[in-house]
């Protein structure tokens, strides 16, 4: 996808941001992961970081969401954002080649990999393209990965136990100093849904403070609980809305696809309602204008709670790709989204379809 606008509001991070700052005009680090616990900063912290450095950086700066693509995978994403052909599987060798040269010629560039997942994938993925002029900066729950540069994220102020949102102050240490967690609490409170001494006790009661396992980072009870607290609140429309951006293997979605897959397209303005409700409470996220998503640890709080047919927005994406080629920069992740289905399926009808639609798009 495209860089996210300039993250705002940015709160407590200036320490972060200045030390990563002189790490990438140090020209010494090429490799930066900024890892930490789920719904704790990272991302947005990436942006920030492209945008204070990107006049370094002549080639400029891009954005991947990769989570657990493999590597093959991701070198066929970023071809595709260089605009180097896919060809058939048995040019890879061809491929790998043209998109170093792209790379060398393109000079200077900021790479943002968000939501790295698969170690593996990654070091054959970064050995691959190793000695090109390009800062590398990774966004992970955890890495295990030499010849990178960690750097810790942790929620803002909590070393000095401030809170970031004066609003919820008292919720701060409650919610574990969460960024994600306290944002939307914060929208709520601001937005008159809740006050937070009401929202405080419902939390409390609630069980906020109990210690239990969690399944992995991004099951955070925290943001359980607050979403189990909008949930009757959000209405049907509201729900389904969430539902659809839980499931979604793709990226961020436009809202009229939204609509669409949501079923709300005619809701007689319950739509429009039910996503300005999502706005306000910052449940959703804006990437980039006019397209949604949902941060990974809401995403594991809706998933729980909901059921979608991951077949038809597989289909819907094909669909609107085959009538709309010139989108294929908004939708890439959803059409990877649907090679991946293709293949876990073994749905050879599909593979076939998306075949004739990777040659129609010049990829094959």
């Amino acid at each position: 996808m495209a860089f996210p606008p300039r993250p705002d509001p940015f709160r407590g991070r200036t320490a972060e941001l200045r030390t990563l700052t002189a790490a990438c005009r140090s020209g010494l680090t090429q490799r930066l992961a900024l890892v930490g616990p789920g719904g704790g900063g990272k991302s947005t912290l990436a942006a920030a970081l492209g945008h204070r450095v990107r006049s370094d950086y002549e080639g400029g700066i891009e954005w991947f969401r990769v989570g657990a693509w493999d590597a093959l995978t991701l070198l066929d994403m970023l071809a595709i954002r260089m605009k180097v052909p896919l060809g058939g599987y048995q040019q890879r060798d061809r491929r790998l080649g043209g998109l170093r040269r792209a790379l060398l010629e393109r000079g200077p560039t900021l790479i943002v990999l968000d939501n790295h997942e698969d170690d593996r994938a990654m070091a054959r993925f970064l050995n691959a393209l190793d000695g090109l002029p390009i800062t590398w900066v990774l966004t992970a729950r955890r890495c295990l990965l030499a010849g990178v540069s960690v750097f810790p994220v942790v929620p803002p102020l909590v070393t000095t136990g401030r809170s970031p949102f004066p609003a919820v102050r008292a919720l701060t240490a409650m919610l574990r100093w969460n960024p994600l967690a306290l944002d939307i609490s914060n929208a709520l409170v601001e937005s008159r849904a809740v006050s937070a001494p009401a929202l405080g006790a419902w939390l409390v009661k609630s069980g906020v403070g109990r210690v239990e396992v969690i399944a992995h980072e991004d099951d955070l009870p925290e943001l359980r609980l607050l979403v189990r607290w909008v949930w009757p609140r959000l209405g049907a429309v509201g729900c389904r809305l969430l539902a659809v951006l839980a499931h979604l293997q793709g990226d961020h979605i436009d809202a009229a696809s939204l609509a669409t897959l949501a079923r709300a397209a005619g809701a007689s303005g319950g739509f429009d309602a039910a996503l300005a409700r999502l706005r306000r409470w910052h449940l959703v996220q804006e990437p980039l204008p006019g397209r949604y998503a949902l941060h990974a640890t809401v995403k594991h709080a809706v998933v729980g709670r909901t059921r979608f047919d991951e077949r038809r927005a597989v289909g819907y994406f094909v669909r609107l790709l085959e009538r709309h080629p010139e989108r294929l920069d908004l939708e890439q992740t959803h059409l990877f989204a649907a090679m991946d289905f293709a293949h876990a399926t073994s749905d050879t009808w599909l593979a076939l379809r998306l075949e004739r639609l990777l040659t129609r798009l010049r990829l094959s």
